[in-house]
């Protein structure tokens, strides 16, 4: 049972009501400073600290809860005959609630112009003193970090009279979770500012077992970013299916970081299979960018990921019919389509979404290599500038279809290049990707441009099967436009582009051969624009 509680908090959410729920219930309550003087003004009776310990608050408050009948009263085992005979001895009353929040250091130093000083006094000690105290102690005290448990705690104690030792576990993991990330904070300051040393701690929580690793006879957990928000597969909710393994979450994310790319002004589809769009395309509804970003490669297309930046229908449902896919992303299914989708397979896993559409949270990735860690910043944006460098004018009314082009190309495993296509007036689709490849010349010449007449056959003999086959392909290719990761080194790549009646090609630019590329693509007809931006993925 809840007798006595010490409360002192920084963040007063929520805590008069709660204090008032703790007197409603005759439990005596602790607490200091400001704390103290809000719960008095609110009307509600606080014994101060100090007529417990007896001793002042010193110090400007450094030194408050830091004392044997404090700590004494909190680590006491109240079924130890010993502990308890000290504690009568010592004329130590016990604390069977502890309701404690941390000074705002990491708010502190995210502020403009703060100081080293205004930094350290804002470093907690008692605080966590006593969270830890009470947390040892689970057995027989509760403890709370967070305002938000407030409402659930006064609920059992209400229902009950006591505090769950379930509850008391999952409060005292939370409360050594709370100092182990605020030391966790302490630490990667004080290290940069003191010793000029950067230091990378990482909390992940929630470790689910998934059905194996990226073979069957490995292991895998997926561990989510505690409060992340936004489009992230953390706060996924799975409607259908079975559990998902490494692999399907690697493949969901590029899937997933592909569609938001092409923003929400048309529906969009991305095919994901081994962790590379297969199939990418927009259109004026989501059926129609579905077709296209099949059409994009259906060989690829079996067994994989599709993620769409609009709710899936029954119409786009029904076109899946016969074809086997893993997993569908979108951030919400319209019930017929769930009911349709859930007896097309009872292994088909349907990942709902609803923050699809909302901004990134995360500013950095991270990718473990034997030994370390690597740590960059998020690859934001398109490109640096837009400056066409050939003698032949690179189209207005090309750039919508070479900033998609350079989305798909900025997804696609380096070396990479990507062929797109404007099937219909502002839709587009990738007609094939050429990705992983050690050199450029392969992506284009032995995977891109032969890769893109394969797929471009089923829609030749839908559409133009009275034109010559190869006639078609040169005329398509004529009017798509070809995106490159990164600078091409020599020429040779434009010229097997050429080749294939590629006319307009977009690369970040860079090479020390540059010129030599530029006359080149001069010579053959080429126009070519320079964004600046390098776009590698490894």
């Amino acid at each position: 049972m809840v007798k006595r509680a010490l409360l002192s908090v920084s963040d007063k959410t929520g805590i008069v009501d709660f204090a008032r729920g703790l007197k409603q219930l005759d439990v005596e309550i602790i607490s200091t400073g400001g704390t103290a003087r809000m719960l008095r003004d609110a009307g509600i009776e606080t014994i101060d600290v100090s007529e417990i310990t007896g001793f002042p608050e010193m110090m400007g408050g450094r030194v408050k809860t830091l004392h044997p009948k404090i700590h004494g009263g909190l680590l006491c085992l109240r079924e130890n005959p010993e502990h308890v005979s000290d504690a009568e001895d010592l004329s130590i009353e016990l604390i069977d609630m502890v309701v404690v929040n941390l000074y705002p250091f990491e708010i502190t130093i995210s502020r403009e112009g703060v100081n080293l000083e205004e930094a350290i006094e804002n470093i907690d000690i008692g605080g966590p003193s006593m969270l830890r105290s009470a947390a040892k102690n689970y057995k027989s005290v509760t403890v709370l970090s967070d305002p938000q448990d407030y409402g659930h705690i006064l609920k059992e104690l209400r229902s009950s009279g006591v505090v769950s030792q379930e509850t008391r576990e999952k409060m005292a993991v939370k409360a050594f979770r709370h100092t182990a990330n605020y030391d966790s904070t302490i630490d990667t300051y004080l290290s940069r500012t003191l010793l000029g040393e950067d230091t990378l701690r990482l909390n992940f929580t929630g470790g689910r077992e998934l059905r194996y690793g990226e073979n069957w006879h490995q292991e895998a957990l997926f561990f989510s970013q505690p409060e992340i928000e936004g489009p992230a597969l953390a706060n996924c909710r799975q409607l259908h299916g079975k559990e998902l393994s490494y692999n399907n979450y690697v493949d969901g994310d590029n899937a997933l970081q592909t569609v938001k790319e092409l923003g929400q002004e048309k529906p969009a589809v991305c095919i994901v299979k081994h962790n590379n769009p297969c199939g990418l395309a927009t259109g004026n509804t989501l059926l129609q960018a579905l077709k296209a970003a099949w059409d994009g490669d259906p060989i690829s297309a079996f067994g994989s990921i599709i993620c769409t930046n609009v709710p899936m229908d029954l119409e786009s449902s029904k076109f899946l019919k016969g074809k086997f896919v893993e997993i569908i992303i979108a951030p919400e299914f319209e019930h017929d389509a769930l009911d349709f989708l859930k007896n097309k397979s009872k292994n088909l896993r349907l990942l709902e979404l609803p923050q699809l559409n909302e901004s990134f949270d995360a500013e950095f990735t991270y990718k473990y290599i034997a030994g370390g860690m690597l740590k960059q910043s998020r690859n934001i944006g398109l490109y640096d500038k837009w400056e066409c460098v050939t003698d032949t004018e690179y189209p207005e009314e090309k750039k919508g279809l070479s900033e998609f082009c350079i989305a798909a190309c900025k997804s696609t495993k380096s070396n990479a290049v990507n062929l797109s296509w404007e099937y219909e007036d502002g839709c587009y689709m990738m007609l094939a990707m050429g990705a992983g490849q050690p050199n450029r010349v392969d992506s284009i010449r032995k995977l891109c441009a032969t890769k893109a007449r394969e797929n471009l056959q089923e829609i030749y003999y839908r559409e133009q099967p009275e034109m010559d086959f190869e006639e078609y392909c040169k005329n398509i290719f004529a009017e798509s436009v070809l995106a490159s990761d990164a600078f091409f080194p020599f020429d040779d790549s434009i010229i097997h582009a050429a080749e294939n009646n590629i006319k307009y090609i977009v690369s970040p630019g860079g090479s020390i051969r540059d010129n030599e590329v530029i006359d080149t693509a001069n010579r053959l007809g080429v126009s070519l624009v320079f964004t600046g931006m390098r776009h590698f993925l490894h």
